[in-house]
């Protein structure tokens, strides 16, 4: 709608709107404003409607009810949305687009961070001195599936950014970076705060609220919470009570289920020795040596687009790069004839690229019950012991009473949780976790932290845990794997 409906200094006005998913109320009549000079932080805990929100503003949901009232200047300039969803979306249409296989060189780079940024306009000084803020010039005309999410997000927000949207939505921006890029995104938010630009940030704890926003609108279970200046909204003692629950506990594990493999008893979990990958000019990996023993929980930590990602996929049988190098896994020399499935069945897996992957129309159960088989969704037959099994988890985790529902109707936190039940229902000898705290609210990262703390202590799985930094981490952690930055990439070191 026009300026005409708004109130003198309005930029956007939602009046009742509330959005149903499912046959499940996302958002209840919620009636905001935003006025020229205000900067909104929208919080929340998982679940609370943030997304849904955002989405509406932006126009990518229209089947809500009530109004949504914009002035002039946004629809001139927009909204733009920063957000891990529209980074998915460019990597998947990459990689259906990959003809690598019809190219002589057997690769194809795909779009560029350049290309992305630009979309279409020609090259000017405000890309170069972003890229140099951000230190994003080495990865520039690095294809989109060649970079971390942390990369990715810096490359969004600068294309967004040059857009120069009237209103900049910044889903979690900190989210999926290190603490050098997390300080860097914070200096870049508050400069953008003080600027012409409008910015909604939307934030899962009280910490990540941006010192320069002037109100917050806070949303739980869809319902708008409380809203107002920002000081008297987080110094609200049922604010803080609702951004901070108790924690939770959980009951006794279920009793493992039965391996069809076996390992020698004196060998390694893992062990790699002078391993070295490369793609074309670009070392990601140099030389790395790594044991891990059976009674070692070991946290691999470092910043964005060190080779984390790389080091997991070559113990996981992912990564073709594995073949011809002395890599050993549970006691059997990489490339001696195992398949990826017989090593596959050894891990048990989370990371948020398989969160997104799940379908629609599953229920919590039957998510749970995938992980007997190593897919996304169930296509082989599974009867009641698999069933029991996948209960006793859920009820172990206290997720029993959400079995029966969608799996993409419980928040984001709840999804992560019973991925947790899904990878320990095969009893693997390694709970492998990629960022298992990334998108998760202060309440869901404790439970989570707590509850791999209790797999730890009462199961013979050994657990790897990737981050950023080695400061969030369970207490079980025992073996530290850290790349350390020097001039020319990354040294892993190990302690």
């Amino acid at each position: 709608m026009t300026s005409k409906n708004l109130g003198h200094g309005d930029l956007l006005t939602l009046e009742d709107v509330s959005l149903v998913y499912r046959a499940q109320p996302a958002l209840t009549r919620v009636n905001w404003t935003l006025q020229k000079g205000q900067q909104w932080t929208l919080l929340g805990p998982n679940g609370a409607g943030k997304t849904s929100l955002a989405r509406i503003i932006c126009d990518m949901e229209a089947h809500f009810s009530g109004s949504v009232l914009r002035a002039a200047a946004l629809g001139k300039q927009g909204v733009a949305y920063v957000c891990f969803e529209e980074a998915k979306a460019l990597c998947d249409r990459d990689r259906k687009l990959d003809d690598s296989e019809f190219r002589p060189t057997a690769n194809d780079p795909g779009t560029s961070v350049r290309a992305l940024i630009l979309a279409g306009a020609v090259s000017d000084n405000r890309l170069d001195a972003w890229a140099e803020r951000l230190r994003m010039t080495h990865f520039l005309d690095r294809g989109l599936r060649y970079i971390s999410t942390g990369e990715m997000r810096k490359a969004l927000l600068v294309s967004a950014i040059l857009h120069d949207p009237a209103l900049l939505i910044l889903d979690s921006p900190l989210d999926g970076l290190d603490r050098t890029s997390q300080a860097e995104m914070r200096l870049v938010m508050d400069e953008l705060l003080h600027s012409s630009m409008h910015l909604l940030v939307l934030c899962r704890q009280l910490d990540d609220i941006p010192e320069g926003a002037s109100h917050v609108l806070v949303l739980d279970q869809g319902k708008v919470f409380a809203q107002g200046p920002r000081q008297e909204v987080v110094e609200s003692g049922p604010v803080r009570a609702l951004m901070s629950p108790p924690a939770g506990s959980f009951e006794d594990l279920p009793s493992p289920a039965p391996r069809a493999y076996s390992i020698p008893d004196n060998a390694p979990l893992l062990e790699l020795r002078d391993v070295t990958v490369r793609y074309g000019n670009l070392t990601v990996l140099d030389r790395i040596n790594w044991t891990m023993a059976r009674d070692n929980h070991c946290c691999i930590a470092g910043p964005n687009g060190c080779g984390k990602t790389t080091l997991l996929s070559l113990i996981t049988g992912a990564n073709h790069k594995a073949y011809g190098q002395d890599i050993t896994l549970f006691g059997r020399r990489r490339g001696s004839g195992e398949s990826v499935w017989e090593i596959k069945q050894k891990f048990g897996q989370i990371d948020t690229q398989l969160q997104l992957n799940f379908a629609r129309t599953m229920r919590v159960v039957e998510v749970v019950v995938s992980g007997f088989f190593d897919t996304v969704g169930l296509y082989d037959e599974w009867g009641d012991k698999q069933r029991k099994l996948a209960m006793e988890w859920l009820r172990a985790l206290g997720l029993e009473h959400f079995s029966g529902q969608g799996f993409d109707t419980l928040s984001f936190g709840l999804q992560r949780m019973v991925l947790l039940a899904r990878a320990m229902v095969k009893s693997p000898l390694i709970l492998l976790l990629d960022e298992p705290t990334l998108g998760l609210d202060g309440h869901h990262r404790m439970l989570m932290l707590s509850a791999i703390d209790h797999i730890a202590q009462h199961s013979d799985t050994s657990i790897i845990f990737v981050s950023h930094s080695v400061g969030e981490t369970p207490a079980c952690i025992n073996q530290y794997l850290v790349f350390s930055p020097h001039d020319s990439g990354f040294d892993l070191v190990c302690r």
